[in-house]
């Protein structure tokens, strides 16, 4: 057997496997003398059965089948051996007069090479790490919606503008069906306000989303839309009112204190507040930093150039599902997946460059960590090591589990590598200021 390489160009290749009869006759004879053995043919005893009759009714079968596994190892041999990075898989080339009853045989595979290019992160960059503060209107925001939450509710039979409601958002087109507690101050405007002041339990409001909050996130907490439909969602939902409640303000003293944050933790408003400030910063810092991350990946992509095999991978495409696509199909599913690939190139580049490994200590002590926090949420503050190392191993068996824990790893690892070279603009914002950056309003 004979495999040579004809570079097309820099990403594009074709391997020729030439296969003789020596390569496979002795494996075919062997499995078609193992069929005479056992064949059951009417007319002759069990393995007396002519070879003749054997090669006509198995043979190209067996011919077949072996001259494929040979092909599939010594080309897969052959990249390893060449060193070749490629995109996709082989696509054989059809020969329209191929002829299964030569001896020898001639096969061509069409390769489609991954580029060379290099990642310079140490480059001038227009990424910005923002830092989110929560300013003092948050920290009173924030008091007054624990005092709220804390009060005491006092049920009325009518609407005023200082109320709480309890009630259902409906909207059957968008399968809006959300029950929950407003306070009608939360409207961005007073004439919404309005259409609910006088209205009595099982009154129905109808409310235009556009504008309806000073911030159309808000509709993801309250509607239940999700942040793919969320922007620009412009329908009108009723609201049925189920309960009318006016709220007693709780007083913020040593009982509310020590409710909210355990005894003697916390023993002033001011204290308090410092409290709200460092947890939300902490939460602040993890959306921070997400963000930084998608817009290093963007830049990276937008600003690191290097070709494709586009013609290749169209056609690897077309293949490469259950069932063929057409050209226009698979244009249309490599536009799609073309930046993700870009990507996944790059990162791969910046992982090796960088040698950044997932190490099993890594893998374990990860889990572990996100294992001791879900069992504090649920009240186990001080799991035994026996009892989390009996959970890791359970979990680390599922791979894909593992696959995904390994791949927030990496991201953990990028993103410090990112903190460490990008030459970035540092950005003190409070928390509306990042949603503007982030979300363009």
């Amino acid at each position: 057997m004979n495999i040579t390489r004809e570079q097309v160009d820099a990403l594009n290749a074709v391997v020729t496997v030439a296969v003789t009869k020596e390569d496979y006759a002795e494996k075919v004879e062997k499995i078609l003398a193992d069929y005479r053995k056992n064949a059951n043919i009417p007319g002759f005893r069990k393995g007396a059965v002519p070879m003749s009759l054997i090669q006509k009714q198995y043979g190209k079968a067996v011919l077949l089948d072996e001259v494929n596994k040979i092909l599939q190892s010594s080309l897969n041999d052959y990249l390893v051996e060449e060193k070749l990075d490629i995109l996709g898989n082989p696509l054989p080339k059809v020969t329209e007069d191929f002829n299964w009853d030569k001896e020898d045989f001639t096969f061509e595979f069409e390769l489609g090479l991954a580029p060379e290019f290099s990642v310079d992160l140490t480059e001038k960059s227009k990424v910005s790490k923002f830092d989110i503060v929560a300013d003092d209107k948050m920290l009173e925001e924030q008091v007054e919606r624990i005092q709220k939450q804390y009060g005491k509710m006092i049920s009325q039979d009518k609407v005023a503008e200082d109320h709480t409601l309890r009630g259902t958002f409906t909207n059957e087109e968008k399968g809006i069906n959300n029950t929950t507690n407003i306070a009608l101050d939360v409207f961005a405007d007073k004439k919404v306000v309005k259409q609910f002041v006088g209205k009595k339990v099982g009154d129905v409001v109808e409310l235009s989303t556009k504008g309806l909050f000073d911030d159309d996130h808000k509709l993801m907490d309250y509607l239940k839309v999700s942040h793919d439909d969320v922007h620009g969602l412009d329908v009108t939902v009723a609201f049925t009112i189920e309960e009318i409640n006016s709220v007693e303000k709780a007083e913020l003293n040593q009982e509310l204190f020590d409710k909210l944050f355990g005894e003697g933790t916390v023993t002033s408003v001011e204290e308090l507040k410092a409290k709200i400030k460092e947890d939300a910063e902490v939460q602040f810092a993890q959306q921070a930093d997400q963000k930084f991350l998608n817009d290093v990946i963007e830049s990276l992509i937008e600003n690191t150039k290097f070709d494709l095999p586009s013609e290749f991978l169209k056609k690897w495409i077309q293949t490469v599902g259950e069932n063929p696509l057409s050209i226009e199909q698979a244009e249309e599913e490599y536009a799609k997946s073309e930046k993700g690939l870009r990507y996944q190139l790059i990162e791969n580049k910046i992982i090796a460059d960088n040698n950044l490994q997932i190490q099993f200590e890594d893998l374990k002590a990860h889990t572990s960590e996100l294992i001791k926090k879900q069992m504090a949420q649920f009240g186990q503050l001080n799991p035994t090591d026996e009892e989390v190392e009996g959970i890791v191993a359970r979990v680390l068996s599922n791979q894909e589990e593992t696959k995904r824990l390994s791949e927030q790893i990496m991201s953990e690892k990028m993103l410090a590598l990112f903190k460490e070279k990008i030459n970035v603009k540092a950005k003190k914002v409070n928390y509306q200021e990042f949603i503007k950056e982030m979300y363009g309003e």
